[in-house]
């Protein structure tokens, strides 16, 4: 019989579930919140009873027994800087307030199971060269999309006949936030800060701005500290030049002819190349096996056809469109489950 897992990940007004039999998903529901529910408390992790009550209750209407479940796995969170892999949540995680944990260890608890999150956003495996920015002050950190890049790489490699620590992978996320990273052999010695650091512009995010207007802009009075974070996150990009976070919405004014979007839209592909070029260079010496797009703007075929015109003499570039975090989650459950991978302790 197949191991059952739970699959948890908390989003800012939401908690997604899944059940999975297997590799086989056999449950999926997006418990919603109102933004006053969610409101009424100060800290991410005070959140935790009512989602977890919510996601018992949700369980148990659909007929679904949580005493079946081999174990839970959670999505991980901005916790400390960490290596590739499955972690067993522990006491140290809970204080860091990571809520994916928190959430699957209390349900873990209950019916005497493990509780893990897999390669969280903030896996960093970066060679000591690629932290170096220009300024000890300013030192380049990982954040970026490594559960679906990670997944996605093994997939690849799986399908080339390959095994992912063979080969060098250029992995390029495109969603509301852009990561682009450098697989070597099984790690990622180089990627974007893809929360509100650098590499291309996004939907939504800025990427990498010119320093010295940043810090005119900054000491002009025009804006407040706040103003000039949300330039960087949440209204840069898109929403800044075209006043949209929505890339359909890009996508099918492009193909309806509106040139100056199109214009924006060639200039985001223009980036991702970019940074494709760079480390195809610098990490690889142009020593690379494959290239590929994954993410929700993968679905988008002339966007991905853009950047292949850039990139594809690199390598050959493979596109795996959509992002499946929670199937994500539960292969790295199934690895521990099957004794294919070792599992972690998350420390200082």
């Amino acid at each position: 019989m197949a191991y059952k897992i739970l699959t948890i990940n908390p989003g800012s007004t939401s908690t997604k579930i899944a059940v999975f039999e297997g590799e086989e998903q056999v449950f999926k529901k997006n418990l919603k919140h109102s933004a006053e529910e969610v409101a009424k408390y100060e800290h991410i992790s005070d959140q935790k009873p009512f989602r977890t009550e919510a996601i018992k209750r949700e369980l148990k209407e659909a007929g679904i027994d949580l005493s079946e479940m081999a174990c839970v796995v959670g999505r991980g969170g901005l916790l400390r800087p960490l290596v590739s892999g499955v972690y067993e949540v522990n006491d140290l995680m809970i204080k860091d307030s990571n809520l994916g944990g928190l959430i699957a260890n209390d349900i873990a608890k209950e019916i005497g199971v493990k509780a893990y999150i897999a390669d969280p956003v903030v896996v960093d495996e970066m060679d000591e060269v690629a932290r170096y920015s220009g300024h000890p002050l300013f030192p380049r950190i990982s954040i970026f999309h490594a559960l679906n890049q990670k997944i996605i790489a093994r997939q690849l490699a799986k399908d080339l006949g390959r095994k992912y620590e063979d080969m060098n992978i250029i992995a390029i996320h495109l969603g509301g936030g852009i990561s682009v990273s450098a697989h070597k052999k099984g790690r990622v010695v180089d990627t974007n800060n893809a929360l509100n650091g650098d590499g291309p512009f996004t939907p939504e995010r800025a990427g990498s701005l010119p320093a010295g207007f940043l810090v005119d802009a900054c000491f002009s009075g025009k804006y407040t500290k706040k103003e000039i974070g949300q330039m960087l996150k949440g209204k840069g990009g898109f929403v800044a030049y075209l006043g949209t976070n929505d890339a359909l919405e890009v996508e099918n004014a492009v193909k309806a002819g509106n040139k100056e979007w199109e214009k924006v839209y060639k200039a985001m592909a223009y980036q991702v190349a970019k940074e494709v070029g760079g480390l195809a260079a610098s990490a690889f010496s142009m020593d690379v096996d494959a290239i590929f797009l994954t993410g929700g703007m993968a679905y988008d075929k002339g966007f991905c056809a853009l950047v292949k015109s850039h990139v594809e003499k690199i390598a050959p570039v493979y596109v795996y469109p959509g992002e499946d975090e929670m199937k994500a989650l539960a292969l790295n459950g199934l690895m521990v489950l099957n004794g294919e991978t070792d599992v972690k302790t998350y420390k200082e």
